[in-house]
């Protein structure tokens, strides 16, 4: 079977490759530059916990290396601190000592002791080139640089591209998928429309090396009480990286005011004496730039066998919502869809629930950004003499920030097409059908412990016994024991592949619980006890009801 054609070598092109690969479906990545990133160090990207853990899975390579894990967060209003967290030494955060824990929850934070996981800030070019450096050794990717496509043809079994470049070329695929950006050729050649608000924020940008008060956290500044040169600048946000370097962006006014270099070394200078006490410290600036934020969401993103995913599908990231993140999670989840339907023929039903899925979760972080940029950028009025609106401000820039609530947390798909019909077996957990399951510690079927995280993105369904106790023993002493066996023999009759695991403990889980987990690490269901009918209907609903017999209609005005 051909191969499916990426368009676009970013990082979700290059993840979504090696997510194919992982399942044994080869690609093809149409790279329309030299196959190598520019280094910027303005150009970087916060990524949560669930991406890194995604990108970790795909490259073998630990992303610590090439970023930097913040050590805490700090954000200001005028000269007064709003919120303090300290990331513990394993990545779990704790709130100000001075708020009180009644305080903490009225302002939306956790209180003291409850866990999350640091952001991981990391340069675009280190990522791209960690996800380059493991498409190296796999044999399914090929990748075409200096390879800009041009157009895109459909027929009933396949996709035909052509490209420019020394050579024009044309490419034969099973599918294609448009990860090529804001100016998607893909979009524009299936006549897809792409609407939404225009530089919704602008930010200006410089990388610089220095010490600040607060060495390793990150700090979000509104209303600093110092005088600006030029614009009035309403909000600082300064990032650490490696060695001492941090990436500071300037929130610009509405307009199209010109950022000079002067006028950026001025800010840089106020900004930093402003924090240090009146006295600029030492600094090296080594990369500047203006990033334009712009809200945007693809009306289709699927014609046929032609899919977009990242900065084709959709355009976010006011109020610090993750951009790439969003990006990724869309290669995450069409990836084991793509790979089900390469192996095993068309699927409409699961090929449709991508964007079914993916397109009502941005939908839904871009209804929240628009709803809280009036009030966080609406200039004051009776909301700035509201008690406590300061405070409620200051969470949700928080949220965005640090990846957490409407703004920034991972999305579930409570709504998916892909959901079982309730089951009277159905059992409370702490996770929602349609979430992402937490990252417990498992028993794999070889008997090792591992995190529920690293048995993801192989293409197989995973079944999770709850089973308290079991962690002390060896596998041989309890495989054949109990319900085991009446659970392994569920499993094997599933209508796919799929994995037993064992759990000593779920969040909200009773012992014997059953969970069943899609390859995206997303809960289907869980079952009190082994209900081997219960089972097998929501893994069929999973994979979006049975197969079909017949071929896929893939004109271009086909499914939507």
């Amino acid at each position: 079977m051909d191969p499916v054609i990426i368009v676009g070598a970013g990082p979700v092109g290059l993840t979504l490759a090696l997510a194919l690969a992982r399942q044994e479906v080869p690609s093809v990545v149409l790279d329309e530059g030299p196959g190598k990133d520019e280094q910027r160090l303005a150009r970087t990207v916060v990524l949560r916990e669930d991406t890194v853990a995604l990108v970790e899975r795909l490259t073998g390579l630990p992303l610590d290396d090439a970023g930097f894990r913040w050590a805490g967060w700090r954000s200001m209003r005028r000269k007064q601190v709003m919120r303090e967290i300290a990331f513990g030494a394993e990545s779990s955060w704790s709130v100000e000592r001075s708020r009180s824990t009644a305080d903490s929850r009225s302002a939306g934070i956790p209180a003291d002791g409850e866990e999350f996981t640091a952001p991981l800030h990391i340069a675009q070019h280190a990522l791209t080139g960690a996800l380059r450096e493991a498409i190296i050794h796999e044999r399914l990717i090929k990748v075409a640089v200096h390879s800009r496509l041009d157009s895109v043809e459909q027929e009933t079994s396949g996709v035909t591209a052509h490209t420019r470049g020394p050579k024009g070329t044309w490419w034969r695929g099973s599918y294609l998928v448009g990860c090529d950006g804001p100016r998607s050729t893909v979009r524009k050649l299936q006549d897809i429309r792409f609407p939404g608000r225009t530089a919704v924020e602008r930010h200006a940008v410089a990388a610089l090396r220095t010490e600040l008060p607060w060495p390793g956290e990150a700090l979000l500044h509104r209303t600093p009480p110092w005088r600006t040169s030029g614009p009035s600048v309403g909000e600082v946000t300064a990032r650490p990286l490696a060695e001492d370097v941090w990436r500071l962006d300037w929130l610009l006014p509405p307009g199209k005011d010109l950022v000079t270099p002067d006028l950026l070394v001025a800010w840089v200078r106020e900004t930093l004496g402003g924090w240090s006490g009146g006295t600029a410290p030492a600094y090296e600036l080594l990369d500047t730039g203006v990033h334009t934020v712009h809200h945007r969401l693809a009306r289709r993103w699927r014609v046929g066998r032609v899919f977009l995913a990242g900065d084709a599908a959709h355009l976010l990231g006011a109020l610090g919502t993750p951009g790439l993140d969003e990006g990724l999670r869309d290669a995450d989840n069409l990836a084991w869809k793509l790979a089900l339907a390469w192996h095993h023929g068309p699927h409409k039903a699961l090929l449709d629930s991508y964007q079914a899925e993916r397109r009502a979760v941005v939908a839904a972080r871009l209804r929240a950004a628009d709803q809280a940029l009036p009030l966080l950028r609406g200039g004051g009025g009776l909301r700035a003499y509201v008690p406590g609106s300061a405070r409620g401000h200051d969470a949700l820039l928080t949220d965005g920030h640090l990846g957490r609530g409407p703004l920034g947390a991972p999305g579930a798909y409570p709504d998916s097409p892909l959901a079982p019909p309730h089951a009277e077996s159905h059992a409370p957990v702490g996770t929602e059908p349609g979430a992402p399951v937490v990252d417990v510690r498992v028993t794999a079927e070889d008997g090792s412990f591992v995190p529920l995280r690293e048995r993801l993105g192989r293409g197989v369904l995973l079944v999770v016994l709850i089973a308290p106790g079991t962690g002390v023993w060896e596998r041989k002493h309890w495989v054949t024991a109990g319900i085991m066996p009446r659970l392994a023999a569920a499993v094997t009759a599933l209508p796919h592949p799929a994995e037993l695991l064992v759990a000593e403990s779920y969040p909200g889980a009773a012992a014997h619980t059953v969970l069943l987990v899609r390859p995206d690490g997303h809960l289907v269901t869980a079952l009190g006890g082994v209900r081997p009918a219960d089972l097998y209907e929501a893994a069929e609903a999973a994979l979006g009801g049975p197969a079909e017999a017949a071929a896929e209609a893939t004109a271009t005005a086909g499914s939507s």
